[in-house]
């Protein structure tokens, strides 16, 4: 029988986007805070670069958000970017009131650093270095320090291991107006589906690029608000962007293990298995060039002379330089046999940022009333064709914070919805048939990876999207028939955002950014500036 739990505010997600937004709400507010998983599991504790913030005295706003439009390929938003940049250094000093302690300079290069404060590094697309970090574990570091503040503060609740199903729609108040009432949630550890109701419901969910078979990131990131949001009529654009990181460790025992763009910004060169370097012929910045044209570049050069992998080479530089810097990737390399003071490493490009999403206003409002949006399950215009690095976490905090004060500003005219049933098991049952949802998951994965990758054709995309046609229903008729498991759910959610990649990169019949068309190699200037906007009713638009 289901659980009901009352709060003012339901946080799906518990990475930076949503321990952020709880944070910032919680004075005002009863709040609960879900992960599907532990707090910690999701790509926050990934990320490893760092934070993108003008705090060199050098460096300004100007370029920042020039650079930025530059990696968008014509598709950011002016003045999205404008509002996001100008707020980075409040964004840091936020985060150091929270305890997060960020690396500091140790050298003597006042003329590259802030007051000799904060060490910054430079990553690709980027004029200057304003990547703030916490050596080469900036994610975990920020992870860490928000959720010590989020367990001990009073008016939040977190709820691990938690999954939402879907959201709760509720049409008492207005019957042509829906709202969001919360969400049913699935306790994974019960094996129950409990009521969630809220006032304000906030998706905070990460992204999809576990649609993918290699991908950087951690196991949740599944597209489930994506997926949810569009079951419940919200629109999502940009969903073609799919950001190839370029460089994770190529080993059979680790397919997800990151090697940070740092790395390259701090001298490392790319090489082919007989020690040329190649970027060169490929971009004027070389190693430095955005992450959508290396990546292009190493899949070429995988392709052309048919090996397995390039190799990522920093061992020219000081051997205490790399520890200091680089840790957590020491380490873990020299744990896989590797010295990365010594050797080159062996990379591939794997699927690594979602840059399409949800579509919310600069408060993080979605389509539908009381339901907002922050994080990577977003698009607000800020990374365009190909999201620069560093500025996802800056996203996150900037878009939790609008959304924040939009909530305490809303909350005290809403009320919680009093009719909403419990979840309804009785015409289901126990599935006997656990390797249909394996095989369906590993089919999906793999013809995304083959057909909708970092080089794409129509052929490829239209056989891509009969397959996802095929899967999305015997997906439906599984899910109709037996009780929700995790597996399931992702699953479920999984082929909604796979559809949703594929319908629109076949809409956009050009060459931008991360979406590239071996039939349509040209960037095509009418399409400058327009979005590919899907609507829940089937309808797509280039706006």
């Amino acid at each position: 029988m289901s659980e009901f739990h009352d709060f003012d505010v339901l946080v799906i997600g518990s990475g930076a986007a949503g321990l952020t937004l709880g944070l910032k709400v919680a004075h005002k507010a009863k709040v609960a805070i879900l992960s599907k998983n532990k707090l910690h599991a999701g790509s926050t504790s990934w990320a490893q670069g760092g934070i993108a913030a003008v705090l060199d005295n050098r460096d300004t706003t100007a370029s920042h958000i020039e650079d930025t439009m530059i990696a968008g390929a014509g598709l950011c938003h002016h003045d999205t970017v404008t509002s996001v940049v100008e707020k980075g250094r409040e964004a840091i000093d936020w985060l150091v009131e929270q305890g997060v302690v960020f690396t500091k300079d140790t050298e003597i290069k006042k003329d590259i650093f802030v007051d000799g404060d904060y060490h910054l590094t430079k990553e690709g697309g980027h004029s200057f270095r304003r990547v703030v970090h916490a050596k080469d574990a900036t994610g975990r570091e920020l992870q860490q320090s928000l959720e010590l503040q989020a367990r001990n503060h009073p008016n939040i609740t977190l709820f691990e291991n938690h999954m939402t199903v879907d959201l709760i729609r509720d049409t008492s108040l207005n019957p042509d107006e829906s709202r969001c009432a919360g969400a049913y949630v699935f306790d994974t550890k019960l094996g129950r589906v409990d009521v969630f109701r809220a006032k304000c419901t906030v998706l905070a969910t990460g992204g999809a690029s576990r649609v993918y078979l290699y991908t950087s990131n951690p196991d949740g990131s599944t597209g489930d608000g994506i997926a949810m949001a569009w079951r419940f009529g919200c629109r999502v654009a940009n969903m073609e962007f799919n950001q190839f990181h370029p460089t994770c460790l190529y080993h059979p025992e680790t397919r997800t293990f990151l090697l940070t763009e740092a790395l390259r910004g701090e001298g490392a060169y790319l090489r082919l298995p007989d020690g040329e370097r190649f970027m060169s012929r490929f971009d004027k910045r070389g190693e430095l060039a955005p992450r959508d044209i290396v990546a292009r570049a190493i899949d070429h050069e995988i392709k052309r002379l048919g090996i397995d992998c390039v190799y990522l080479d920093i061992s020219h530089k000081d051997k205490d330089f790399i520890k200091e810097h680089f840790p957590t990737i020491y380490q873990r390399c020299l744990d896989l046999g590797y010295d990365l003071t010594r050797q080159p490493i062996p990379v591939v490009p794997a699927a690594h940022y979602t840059c399409g999403g949800v579509m919310v206003n600069k408060a993080g409002q979605t389509d539908v009333k009381n339901l907002y949006a922050v994080g990577e399950v977003t698009h607000t215009g800020l990374h365009g064709a190909n999201r620069m690095a560093s500025n996802s976490l800056l996203e996150c905090l900037i878009y939790a914070n609008a959304a924040a004060k939009d909530i305490v500003n809303v909350m005290p005219q809403e009320t919680l919805c009093d009719d909403i049933r419990p979840w309804d098991e009785s015409r289901v049952m126990d599935s006997d048939e656990d390797v249909v949802v394996a095989h369906n998951w590993n089919e999906l994965r793999h013809f995304m990876w083959d057909y909708v990758g970092i080089v794409r054709t129509t052929r490829r995309l239209e056989r891509a999207a009969r397959r996802v046609d095929m899967l999305a229903g015997e997906i439906r008729e599984y899910y109709s028939s037996f009780r929700v498991t995790p597996d399931l759910l992702e699953l479920r959610n999984l082929v909604v955002v796979a559809d949703l990649i594929i319908r629109s990169a076949l809409w956009r019949t050009e060459s931008r950014g991360l979406h590239y068309m071996l039939d349509f190699p040209d960037t095509d200037p009418a399409m400058e500036g327009r979005d590919t906007i899907l609507k829940p009713a089937r309808r797509l638009s280039i706006k």
